[in-house]
């Protein structure tokens, strides 16, 4: 039997840049990117590590979609290797987003404004697509269903910090005494970390989450407190993808550190490049005021990504005894049920709220919706033509 040579640090990352440049379709699609090049063509891990990976993944707060490039490319080349892999994966979208966020500085011309009002309605129509999804794969029934109105209730009622992280905690106490029906994920196999490694890394996570908002009261208007705000963003977002929006909202605009229209213009600027959505942070860090420019968004792209890569090294030496635990299992199906309802109440506010202003805004949206739901357009493909349909009739 042939042995294969396991690739370096430097393959790992062409391989995974090549993806950043072409994975559009968001964090489901990035997932099928993963499974067909690493092990339909590659043949770098077999089918069930794919999904052991993919399991362990789903499991944790963080961006799934790269963390589990960033275990494939562990399992390559080592820590190296994960970190080539996330590098690559990141670098296309975020320089993208980064163009987007210098340009935006110019965009004061009524041309400007309408392209940024179109960008704004493009959110409104992909995040309506992420619930509809979502609500469908992890809120299929009635307990889980009434975890997710309980959460956007939560949201909706309490305009605070704190209210998604006292949602999710709302569905994590649900989720513990209704859903003790979850099924063990299939699979059986992980990448081999130490305990020592694990908990290191578990530490790393905690005491930055502890340490960080302190230092940022210290210094709070300065590099500091913007690594503060994304890095607890990435800590406390389960699902990933879309359910950083809401966290994102308030640690930027509920701070006056940029307004709305910004916000969502890059929001939909953000669904028309491939790569994962998470370097929408990138687009963040250069327009909010604290630390605006380059380093502005590379403190937020390593904030918001750091939490999840810690993770997945903290959880793997004990993810065997985890995935077969009825309580973990339960609780994380009430935290994703409650994560339907958080990405609903965002829907409504502020998304739908700062970007529909008339009739035909409204009649745009339906039509962009319709099209990504029902027509199965790719979102780049919706998001300029909605743009596209904003310009006409502004």
């Amino acid at each position: 039997m042939e042995v294969r040579l396991r690739a370096g640090a430097g393959e790992v990352f062409l391989r995974f840049l090549r993806l950043g440049c072409t994975s559009f379709g968001g964090p489901v699609a990035h997932l099928g990117y993963l499974r067909e090049e690493f092990v339909t063509r590659l043949g770098w891990l077999e089918e069930g590590q794919f999904a052991e990976f993919v399991g362990l993944c789903q499991f944790l707060p963080g961006p799934a979609s790269s963390q589990v490039g960033f275990a494939i490319g562990m399992m390559e080349a080592g820590l190296a290797g994960g970190i080539a892999a996330w590098i690559g994966f990141t670098l296309p979208s975020a320089l993208l987003m980064l163009g987007l966020a210098l340009g935006h500085r110019r965009m004061t011309s009524p041309l400007g404004v309408s392209l940024l009002h179109g960008l704004g309605l493009a959110a409104v129509a992909v995040v309506a697509q992420a619930v509809w999804g979502m609500q469908k794969a992890l809120a299929p029934n009635w307990k889980r269903m009434g975890i997710a109105v309980g959460a956007a209730v939560i949201l909706l009622g309490w305009q605070d910090g704190w209210a998604q992280g006292a949602a999710l905690l709302f569905g994590a106490f649900a989720g513990w005494e209704l859903c003790r029906e979850t099924e063990v994920p299939a699979g059986g196999w992980t990448l081999e970390v130490s305990r020592k490694a694990g908990t290191w890394a578990a530490a790393i996570f905690a005491g930055l989450l502890l340490v960080l908002p302190l230092v940022s009261r210290v210094w709070p208007t300065g590099g500091a407190s913007l690594f503060a705000a994304f890095y607890r963003a990435g800590a406390l977002v389960f699902g990933g993808g879309h359910v950083v929006l809401p966290l994102l909202e308030r640690a930027t605009v509920g701070r006056g550190w940029i307004d709305e229209a910004t916000f969502l213009a890059g929001y939909g600027g953000a669904q028309a490049v491939p790569g994962p959505l998470f370097t929408f942070a990138g687009y963040l860090g250069a327009v909010c005021s604290p630390l605006p420019g380059i380093w502005g968004a590379a403190l937020a792209l390593v904030g918001i990504f750091l939490p999840g890569m810690l993770l997945v090294v903290a959880a793997l030496p004990w993810w065997e005894r985890l995935r077969r635990d009825s309580n973990m299992r339960a609780v994380v199906a009430g935290v994703n049920a409650s994560v339907v309802g958080v990405l609903g109440a965002a829907l409504y506010r502020p998304v739908a709220t700062s970007a529909i202003v008339s009739i035909w805004d409204g009649v745009i949206v339906g039509l962009g919706f319709t099209a990504l739901v029902a027509g199965k357009i790719r979102p780049w493909v919706v998001v300029a033509a909605m743009t596209g349909f904003s310009l006409t009739l502004r």
